[in-house]
């Protein structure tokens, strides 16, 4: 199993590129099942999730290429066809390890009138469970039964006739897998209260070069108007924002300066908020950002929240920036009731935070160690990577596996802008 380590105390300084985002990329990948014609996503991040999602897309009669893809290159580009759909069910053996794998429900009942999918898996930070996802397709119309683990949802003849759901809370994933099963509906569609992320702008943007009919992008209320059909398109994934945002983290809590290339101001105004509030410098350039911090940080008091407000997969790394932070920093998570499981092993490097619920309180520390710890989830695992960042001495991060699901090729970068990191493999 690998490792990654870190010997600290570098000032991180340059230009680092930002891939392609993981969550608007699993949301994209997916819409191929909604046409036979081809589908090309450029700017593909190369990430296990990403990969996790071609092969379920794979068992169900899409075929994916990847065109002229070198090794040394950042993100790729793949083409996606599901000239015919050979299988509806999505088996517990793919779906368990990746919670993404749901969003094709929504698909695979618009094109197949039909779907079967196991209860998804994914990082262990908190109950989310899939009855909004439900509840949205079961006002379009659908047939939905939950039995030995797995969904069934099925289409009256002719498809989903349509019809309105407003979410009793705002759910990102729901509203995805609403909107991919609405394109194709016989009637209209209503979603009020929907998710705003950049990553359902994204989607959108996708699904209306496709050919699709969606009223409202961007706002809390989306009107899709079904289609007959879709056809292929050409499409270019979003930035990562919480790449971008991990890595101006990475910026502040090494007192250095990093050029973040193809970053997306427009999708961040809340992580730039509060990183300026900590008294990072943040600019805004034609092609990018550039973070720059020189002096203690100041604290912060952060609320979880959905967009436009700070996300919460932001909230690990900010956690790990202020543990360096001049006084005390007061951060709730509204989202996951789970979500601070990265606590006690920066606790082990020497940050002092208190959690009290769904409220941790983080005492900046004049120093940090290394030390050997354990990822436990996605963000948990980069908000390790920055700790060891700063940290004196070395940091030994054990399983990484949960970093390669969300960060491209981390290690290369970070090390071209001025870390000392490393990836070990026990073999």
């Amino acid at each position: 199993m690998d490792r990654i380590i870190i010997r600290g105390g570098k000032v991180l300084s340059g230009r680092l590129p930002i891939s392609g985002a993981k969550n608007a990329a699993l949301t994209l990948l997916p819409c191929a099942l909604l046409t036979d014609e081809p589908v090309t996503l450029r700017n593909l991040p190369r990430l296990a999730d990403v990969d996790s999602f071609g092969h379920l897309l794979n068992q169900l009669g899409v075929s994916t290429m990847i065109e002229g893809a070198r090794p040394e290159d950042f993100g790729r580009v793949m083409t996606l066809r599901a000239g015919r759909v050979t299988s509806t069910e999505a088996p517990y053996d793919i779906v368990r390890k990746m919670r993404a794998s749901i969003l094709v429900l929504g698909p695979l009942l618009a094109r197949a009138g039909e779907a079967r999918v196991s209860l998804p898996g994914g990082c262990a930070i908190g109950n989310r469970p899939i009855d909004l996802h439900l509840k949205a397709l079961e006002a379009f119309g659908a047939i939905i039964e939950i039995n030995a683990g797995y969904v069934r949802a099925s289409a009256p003849d002719g498809g989903l006739p349509g019809g309105i759901y407003t979410f009793p809370v705002v759910s990102v994933g729901a509203t995805e897998n609403a909107v991919m099963a609405a394109v194709l509906a016989k009637g209209t569609c209503i979603l009020e209260n929907a998710a705003r992320e950049p990553e359902i702008v994204d989607l959108c943007k996708l699904l209306i070069a496709m050919g699709a009919d969606i009223e409202g992008v961007g706002t809390d209320k989306l009107t899709i108007h079904g289609r007959d059909r879709l056809h292929g398109a050409t499409y270019s994934v979003m930035p990562d924002r919480i790449e971008a945002g991990s890595y101006a983290c990475a910026a502040a809590i090494t007192g250095g300066s990093l050029e973040l290339a193809g970053a997306c101001a427009d999708d961040m105004h809340a992580i730039l908020a509060a990183l300026r509030d900590a008294g990072v410098q943040v600019d805004e350039l034609k092609d990018g950002i550039r973070v720059s911090a020189n002096g203690k940080l100041k604290p912060l008091t952060l609320s979880t929240a959905p967009f436009p407000a700070f996300p919460t997969d932001m909230q690990a790394q900010f956690m790990a920036m202020l543990t360096k932070a001049d006084g005390a920093s007061v951060l709730t998570e509204t989202i996951f009731e789970n979500r601070y499981m990265h606590v006690p092993e920066l606790a082990r490097m020497g940050a002092d935070i208190g959690v009290n619920g769904r409220t941790a309180v983080v005492r900046g520390v004049d120093r940090l160690v290394g030390a050997p710890v354990m990822a436990t989830d996605l963000r948990a695992s980069m908000s390790l990577i920055l700790a060891g960042l700063a940290a004196e001495g070395e940091t030994q991060v054990n399983r990484v596996y949960h970093l390669d699901r969300g960060y491209e090729r981390l290690e290369e970068k970070l090390s071209a802008v001025g870390a000392d990191i490393e990836r070990v493999s026990d073999g």
